[in-house]
């Protein structure tokens, strides 16, 4: 019998240490908080007469040892305390103590072990502990550590039930985890990734799930439809965070609108008054492009700068990039809503992280932005956090660009080609999952997607 001492900063990281270490048959002895962490106890070819035969200090406790233990710890506050406060004490004590020993000979890493219970059961007897165990918010250290105690067995069983929900669902439904192992290998998030899987047919083939998946991805990202040929003909505003991509997608734009209207035609208004050289950058493309840039630093001059401009057949406005905790974004808000008939793009850059986008999306909501232009596909190594952003808020996509160049990198949105780049991209990328990813994603779900 192998029995090895892991420490790590939290439960999942110790349990995957044990897992990496001695695989799927370790057995779990005993689990401790220290100051640096927890400590796992585990062993490998676990025999446990040998166990007490040797007499190790880690030995799982039984309950009436652990009843002890805690009887101990807790006199003293039995003694101060009323009958009633007491009464609950012994029961968060015995209630901790079965708990222990339920964990100590079924919380085994292996799924098949024989004691182990069912996962319904356990998250029961967990919450109950843990109900049990609530004696007081400003109990004395004695009850704390009942309750620290609680909480490192309510984490790891957390932890083994979605490892052993991941298992069996990788063994009875083995394409659907194939399935939500690809999607995260793509960088979908985990939410979408069972969005998706939930429209997959119950009996679909190997074939089908190679290929369905990405079908159903696309089926899942809007486009506006709007082309080269329609775009212009009116007023668009485009927000969004700094460093985007704003500005040289307007003048992208700009110079498409251009190549179709005639200059006379198109306008550029900067509504940046925060970056210094905003308004300069934006005359350059202007002179480029022989269309005149005007200025606008509130609502009054906006709808001032808008009147002059109602015969013009493109008018585009470029605003200030500014994070979502930003105090003067209200400000921006407040100076678009003042405008009828203006039409907000959010620009959102796919080489940012997945949060990041869906915060973005989540920052501008109150402008309520009709369409999304997807900036950087070029810079970004995979592109399925900013898919899942765009179909979690269910975001239509106008127009993506991939370099620097105008107008050159700019293209109509097409769903189809996006998973296309998505699924090049990965070929890119020799990485799989690791299962205690997938277990923390899709483990707690597994019974709603089999």
């Amino acid at each position: 019998m192998k029995i090895k001492r892991f420490v790590a900063a939290d439960m999942r990281q110790a349990m995957r240490q044990v897992r990496d270490e001695q695989g799927p048959d370790a057995v779990i002895l005993s689990t401790r908080r220290m100051d640096d962490g927890i400590e796992i106890i585990a062993a490998l070819d676990y025999d446990e007469a040998l166990v007490r035969e040797a007499g190790f200090a880690f030995e799982p406790p039984t309950a009436e040892e652990t009843a002890a233990k805690h009887a101990a710890a807790l006199a003293p506050i039995r003694a101060t305390r009323d009958s009633d406060r007491a009464a609950r004490i012994d029961q968060a004590r015995a209630a901790t103590a079965a708990a222990v020993e339920r964990a100590a000979k079924g919380a085994a890493v292996n799924p098949n072990a024989p004691q182990r219970q069912s996962s319904a059961a356990l998250a029961s007897s967990v919450a109950d502990v843990v109900r049990a165990a609530t004696v007081n918010p400003n109990s004395d250290a004695a009850v704390n550590g009942v309750r620290a105690e609680i909480n490192s067995l309510r984490e790891m069983l957390e932890v083994q039930l979605s490892t052993l929900a991941w298992n069996q669902m990788d063994r009875d439904q083995p394409l659907r985890a194939r399935v939500l192992r690809e999607m995260t290998r793509l960088g979908i998030d985990g939410d979408v990734a069972r969005a998706l899987c939930a429209e997959l047919p119950a009996g679909m083939t190997s074939e089908q799930a190679r290929y369905l998946p990405l079908g159903i991805l696309s089926r899942n990202i809007r486009t506006s439809g709007r082309n080269f040929d329609t775009v212009g003909g009116g007023v668009t505003a485009l927000v969004g965070t700094t460093g985007v991509g704003k500005t040289t997608t307007i003048a992208k734009l700009a110079a498409r609108a251009v190549l179709r209207h005639g200059a006379s035609n198109v306008a550029l208004i900067s509504a940046d008054q925060y970056r210094i050289g905003a308004g300069a950058q934006l005359e350059h493309y202007g002179r480029l492009l022989g269309v005149r840039v005007y200025n606008a630093h509130d609502a009054d001059s906006l709808r001032n700068v808008l009147l002059q401009l109602r015969s013009k057949h493109t008018v585009l406005v470029d605003t200030a990039g500014m994070a979502g905790n930003d105090p003067k974004l209200q400000q921006q808000f407040d100076t678009l809503r003042a405008t009828s008939n203006l039409r907000v793009c959010l620009v959102l850059a796919a080489n940012a992280q997945a949060q990041a986008i869906d915060n973005a999306i989540r920052s501008y909501a109150p402008l309520s932005p009709q369409t999304a232009i997807l900036t950087k596909l070029d810079e970004a190594p995979l592109i399925g956090g900013a898919l899942s952003a765009l179909i979690r808020h269910a975001m239509p996509l106008d127009y993506t660009t991939d370099g620097q160049r105008v107008p050159e990198d700019i293209a109509s949105a097409d769903a189809r080609k996006l998973v296309c780049l998505a699924a090049q991209l990965l070929k890119q990328r020799n990485e799989e999952p690791d299962d205690a990813v997938l277990a923390d994603r899709f483990g707690t779900a597994a019974p709603a997607l089999a």
